[in-house]
């Protein structure tokens, strides 16, 4: 890792068709290459599985009742309600990976990120913009997953969204898909050489050059 042991928590948000996600594990990918452990927070939601998406790596599929225990035991370090389905982030899941040191991705709403930036006020908040209404609504449109009322809900949510996102830390417009994950990958690789996140490796750089600095100038 770049900075100190513990982990870094980023929040990635965007209207639902997005791309968070894809930028998420892409930036992961780069991230690898430089030692830099990243994990993806996989939420929990009561929404039906889609085609393609499986149990535990794209979400932990609950049912309602199971949701509504979750909440109340405090399992959650968000939840939120989005298109009348509800989504949360394990607190213990996310506490045990930034404390192994390992970077935490949370793809979430803006609700969520609100409750988290409260919790965890050191969190990383991003937002990624589509380029146009048009390039979202098609893409919510091509990948077949919604019907028709669902899509409209979805893209007034959006611009719900976008009012609230001048909050957040950092914004990426999500229109080439390299351009973007490059984009997340630096802001990644600038919040680990904040001096805050590397307190004790610039202590021990100065420690021992002061130490030098005695030894060599003593009288």
């Amino acid at each position: 890792m770049l900075s100190d042991e513990r982990g870094i928590l980023y929040i990635v948000s965007s209207p639902s068709g997005g791309g968070k996600t894809t930028l998420i594990r892409e930036a992961i990918g780069w991230l690898g290459e430089l030692g830099i452990d990243g994990h993806f927070s996989i939420s929990h939601t009561t929404r039906p599985v889609r085609p393609a998406e499986s149990d535990g790596i794209d979400y932990h599929f609950v049912d309602d009742e199971t949701f509504e225990s979750m909440v109340h035991r405090g399992d959650f370090l968000e939840w939120a309600e989005y298109a009348n389905y509800r989504y949360g982030t394990s607190r213990k899941a996310v506490e045990e990976q930034l404390s192994a040191g390992h970077d935490v991705f949370l793809d979430i709403e803006v609700q969520g990120a609100n409750q988290v930036k409260t919790l965890m006020p050191d969190v990383v908040k991003i937002f990624v913009y589509p380029p146009s209404y048009e390039v979202l609504e098609t893409r919510l449109r091509e990948r077949r997953q919604d019907p028709p009322e669902a899509i409209k809900r979805r893209l007034q949510w959006a611009l719900r969204e976008f009012q609230v996102a001048g909050e957040f830390d950092y914004a990426i417009i999500n229109d080439r898909l390299e351009e973007a994950v490059n984009a997340l990958f630096g802001i990644c690789i600038a919040e680990h050489q904040k001096p805050t996140r590397m307190k004790r490796q610039l202590d021990a750089i100065r420690t021992a050059f002061q130490e030098s600095l005695e030894k060599d100038f003593s009288p």
